[in-house]
């Protein structure tokens, strides 16, 4: 049975989070008690938040099956939500499965029906098709970044899970994309909409552009990363390939980044997000896979090095800065001789001869071989650095815990004596492994 949370106030509470926002505030009520509902507002506002508080008011405590199922289109998408589901602490269980990692953990981690099941279309479906659980209990749909799923080809595994799920009493469709039309196959008879994409938000973006003498464009990054200082911030880039090139180059002038592409195992791409949300990492190198659904703080900037092909991917990948009530900057890097797409006008160049103080890099990241299936708690992680490592509580830095690993951000200059002095330390009953990232 559930150990239910006993106001919003509380789940608030937990998440650090002072009040609801407007839209929020809106979309809660309407979601709890309407069939179906279109969430529409722009990335970053809290759409996870707003279809979360509801459906965890109309969860049955004594259930034992799976009753309500999200769908999304990345694996980063359902690794998120996951995190801030659990981070409610509602007491229900919930699961993120998702292609990329074995069925043998997806199998594992539902082996008792989680409440609440997220995933991919992909992998949802093996799961149906394998008919691992009972359906019936599924009554709640909830179908995030609809728009991204039908736009990535996933329309016929939607439609085949849809299919296995007749008992649905609620759908919930969330989107930062205006005009996208829903399929028959959802049944989405005569929706409330709740639009937030109408609403002129003051941006406080501003946009500048960066020329490049030469159309080899590395250069003209290198001084235009040295100009901004330390910030961080995503350099987006189109193809994979021309990642591998920059991030050679970045490498070579010792600028900590990482990197993220579909090309990627799911493991790194993981690792890439860790430490660039735990400060190893200065820079995130990405394709526009980085440019919605991932959790990432607020960026105080992102640099176009290539630039997008298409408007939505223009809008979505400034919408990783200036986002709320933050301010941003979105740098277009550009040779001379390149023309600016139509969608991007009126925007002023600006000069970056002046080069930011610079910092050295100061957070590294440790790895740890034990999780929470090991029962290992953050409490543990900080109390074996505290206690035998012997640093200070300004020297811990992010714990990112997982369910067979944790990843913990310390001193760079402290990184050889910690894991030559903790490794194959006990924690709980195990013992671990500790390597440098």
């Amino acid at each position: 049975m559930a150990n239910h949370i006993k106001s919003e106030q509380d789940i608030l509470d937990k998440l650090n989070i002072k009040a609801l926002n407007a839209m929020q505030e809106e979309a809660v009520p309407v979601i709890q008690d309407t069939t179906n509902t279109i969430l529409l507002s722009p990335t970053g506002t809290g759409k996870t938040l707003a279809f979360s508080l509801p459906l965890l008011r109309i969860l049955n405590p004594n259930s034992e099956d799976i009753q309500a199922l999200i769908i999304v289109p990345s694996r980063e998408l359902a690794i998120q939500i996951e995190q801030v589901i659990r981070a409610m602490g509602s007491g229900y269980k919930v699961n993120a499965v998702y292609g990329g990692r074995p069925m043998s953990k997806d199998k594992i981690e539902i082996k008792h029906n989680p409440a609440i099941l997220i995933g991919t279309p992909g992998r949802i479906l093996d799961h149906f098709e394998a008919d691992r659980f009972s359906k019936k209990s599924i009554k709640t749909l909830i179908l995030d970044e609809f728009d991204k799923s039908l736009e990535d080809g996933f329309e016929d595994e939607m439609k085949a899970i849809i299919g296995f799920l007749p008992h649905i009493n609620k759908r919930i469709l969330t989107s930062a994309t205006q005009g996208v039309k829903v399929p028959g196959f959802v049944r989405l008879d005569k929706p409330t909409t709740i639009n937030y994409l109408r609403q002129k938000v003051v941006s406080n973006l501003k946009i500048k552009t960066v020329i490049s003498p030469e159309q080899n464009k590395l250069r003209t990054l290198l001084q235009l990363v040295e100009h901004i200082g330390n910030q961080q911030g995503i350099i987006f880039c189109n193809l994979r390939d021309s990642i591998d090139v920059v991030s050679n180059f970045l490498k070579r002038n010792k600028i900590s980044h990482s990197c993220f592409s579909g090309g990627m195992e799911q493991k790194d791409r993981e690792r890439a997000l860790i430490t660039f949300r735990n400060g190893t990492s200065q820079v995130l190198l990405a394709t526009d896979l980085a440019a919605r659904g991932i959790d990432i703080p607020e960026m105080h900037y992102i640099i176009h090095y290539e630039l997008p092909r298409h408007e939505e991917e223009f809008i979505h990948r400034n919408g990783r800065t200036a986002r709320m009530n933050a301010e941003g900057t979105a740098y277009i890097l550009k040779w001379k001789d390149q023309l600016l797409p139509e969608f991007i006008k009126n925007v002023k160049g600006i000069n970056i001869n002046t080069k930011a103080p610079h910092k050295p890099q100061y957070w590294e990241t440790l790895f740890i071989s034990g999780g929470r299936k090991d029962k290992i708690s953050k409490g543990d992680i900080a109390g074996l650095f505290f206690k035998q490592g012997g640093i200070s509580k300004e020297e811990l830095g992010t714990i990112e815990l997982k369910q067979d690993c944790v990843f913990v951000a310390i001193p760079l200059t402290k990184a050889d004596a910690l894991v030559k002095k903790l490794n194959n330390s006990r924690l709980k009953k195990k013992k671990v492994r500790i390597t440098r990232l």
